[in-house]
């Protein structure tokens, strides 16, 4: 037998010409160097590029495009210059295709389910301004001068600035705007984590597209500003700031200050009307979110005597929205902010079949499938990382006769099926929708039956 001969493996740093063959998950083109494999960001099928390597396994490297030298087919010209629009330059038909052909993979190869229907992807209505919360970082641009953006792909330091950011809506782009100017009136510093130095660190948008009504909340190091000036500069339904000393780039924690205004904005989604606070979970694409509650009430055909539980249910929307058609509905949720604006919206929209609980479902399922009752269909909306083990095991012990379950990541929607027709339930559909146009990211909404 001849020896076996691996696949080159190109340094760190190398630049190769590759031809990008297809679309890997989180949004990468696939190429091959001489049989290995390289994930390059920035490359779509058909395109011939200059990319250079920046990690390297031993199965795999990682590069980035630096040079487009043959465009793909699909290619079509980029509207702005947006790290948050990944796929802009990737033809939409060919987006939605790549997304619901990733959905299929994932099932198959990983989950090694078989027999069930994936239903056509469901397009967005709006390609761009359509997010409702935004969240924007301070830096420097080239000049020096004060700058707010997303960060460069690949850079924790570098700030791409913004003239325009197209996937806000433009009320909410102009909030953006008046925020950077008053920042830049006021000569303050964009926190340096290197040298711990510096005051603002984040700028967090969040709109009703429903009703209008806009949040800013302002994230700094520890320090005062002048809040009346900026609640005059904003003009805003809801201004908050929070004050952290944490060392990592994140807006959550700290402590946070109401300068002016409300501490909830509200939202309009399925004749319901939604007080959403700062750090509750909700759709960012209000639109969207409307039609991926219309699919998971189709999935859980109720006929008016059903006991729904809503795993993971943030501000109570998806339980919420299917309470007219259910017995009673109860919710759970780990953050007690979230569950108070639950518990809030169902007593605003006059809905008295419905309960709302703070816990983790880890631990809490179980007391709550004892205290309410067997659920006959339940909803679970988990976060990117999917069902913990403990978390399938206690839906296998509630028993429901229909799992809705809505996924923003078919990596893990795909083993958490496998986990759960392992005990007794099948796969019966998958429905993808596209929230996110212009990226990678995929939601989708799955029906298993016992």
């Amino acid at each position: 037998m001849a020896p076996r001969v691996e696949a080159a493996r190109p340094a760190v740093g190398a630049e190769l010409e590759l031809r990008i063959d297809s679309l890997a998950f989180g949004g990468a083109g696939v190429a091959r160097h001489e049989g290995y494999v390289v994930f390059v960001d920035g490359g779509f099928p058909g395109d011939r590029v200059r990319a250079r390597v920046h990690h390297r396994k031993r199965a795999y490297a990682q590069a980035r495009a630096i040079e487009l030298l043959e465009p793909g087919p699909d290619r079509v010209p980029a509207r702005a210059e947006h790290p948050g629009a990944p796929w802009q330059e990737l033809r939409y038909e060919r987006q939605l295709q790549a997304k619901r052909d990733q959905v299929e993979d994932a099932l198959r190869r990983i989950g090694h389910l078989d027999g069930f229907t994936l239903h056509e992807i469901v397009a967005a209505q709006e390609l761009w301004r359509y997010r409702n919360k935004l969240e924007y970082s301070f830096g420097r641009g080239d000049g020096g001068e004060l700058s707010l953006g997303f960060h460069e792909p690949g850079s924790w330091e570098r700030i791409v600035p913004l003239s325009d950011c197209l996937l806000a809506s433009e009320p909410a782009d102009a909030v953006r705007r008046r925020a950077l100017d008053w920042c830049r009136a006021e000569s303050l510093a964009p926190f340096d984590r290197r040298t711990r130095t510096g005051f603002l660190r984040n700028l967090i948008v969040r709109e009703g597209r429903r009703t209008g009504e806009l949040q800013v909340r302002l994230v700094t190091a520890p320090g005062e500003l002048d809040g009346v000036s900026l609640a005059q500069a904003l003009s805003v339904q809801s201004l908050l700031h929070t004050r952290t000393d944490a060392l990592a780039e994140t807006s959550q924690g700290g402590e946070t200050e109401l300068i002016a205004g409300t501490s909830t904005i509200a939202e309009e989604i399925c004749g319901l009307r939604i007080a959403i606070s700062p750090d509750a979970f909700f759709q960012t694409n209000t639109e969207m979110a409307e039609r991926l509650y219309g699919l998971a009430a189709a999935a859980a055909d109720l006929h008016g005597w059903e006991r729904v539980f809503d795993l993971f249910c943030g501000t109570g929307t998806i339980g919420l929205s299917l309470a007219a058609r259910a017995g009673t509905v109860h919710g759970l949720e780990i953050v007690p902010e979230a569950v108070a604006d639950a518990i809030a919206n169902a007593r605003a929209n006059e809905i008295a079949n419905a309960s709302f609980y703070a816990g983790d479902v880890r631990l809490a399922l179980r007391e709550l499938a004892q205290r309410a009752g067997r659920a006959d269909v339940l909803i679970v909306d988990p976060p990117r990382a999917g069902l913990s083990q403990s978390v399938v095991r206690r839906i296998i012990e509630t028993a429901p006769k229909r799992i809705v379950y809505v996924s923003c990541n078919p990596t893990t929607l795909a083993p958490n099926a496998a986990q759960l027709a392992a005990a007794g339930w099948r796969l019966d559909h998958v429905t993808p929708l596209d929230m996110f146009p212009q990226t990678p990211h995929i939601e989708c909404v799955a029906l298993l039956r016992r």
